[in-house]
């Protein structure tokens, strides 16, 4: 890939537009961001509100007290990730972190739940949660990673 360099500007030849370089932030990653806020909170009030109608949704027929409590504790967690995307979408870049955390939430997650799956302990309607809540933001995410490394001085593609 070529670059051309003047005072004002450096331009990337050959890069498609919505992928980052040179640390540019693109006009999609603050409503991305926004959006996966707004669904992690949605999200985690339904399951704190709600615990035994959603794990009658997933076809997890355990409906223990423990078990409520530590799938509205979940719920609550991920409401918290949804604030912290929400502080992140003003700007991406600078709040990297925030976006590391829940990047690799949302690898190790459905990590996690592969043995239980296997086991047979886990429905496979689970993984219906885990497309929404982890697999649809994991290229998002990588990219707003990728853009804040290179903003600072990482490889430049």
């Amino acid at each position: 890939m070529s670059t051309t360099t003047s005072a004002a500007s450096t331009v990337h030849h050959g890069a498609p537009g919505w992928i980052a370089r040179g640390g540019d932030r693109r006009p999609w990653m603050g409503p991305v961001l926004a959006v996966a806020g707004l669904y992690n909170i949605l999200w985690g009030a339904v399951v704190i509100l709600f615990p035994q109608w959603t794990l009658s949704l997933l076809d997890l027929p355990d409906q223990s007290a423990v078990t409520l409590n530590f799938w509205a504790c979940i719920g609550m967690i991920v409401g918290v990730y949804g604030v912290g995307y929400l502080a992140a979408a003003r700007d991406p870049l600078r709040h990297w972190p925030i976006v590391l955390v829940g990047f690799l939430g949302k690898i190790f997650g459905p990590i996690g739940l592969v043995k239980p799956w296997n086991d047979g302990t886990l429905p496979s309607e689970f993984w219906l949660t885990i497309i929404f809540n982890d697999l649809i933001w994991w290229v998002p995410f990588a990219l707003i990673l990728l853009a804040a490394w290179r903003s600072r001085g990482g490889v430049r593609g």
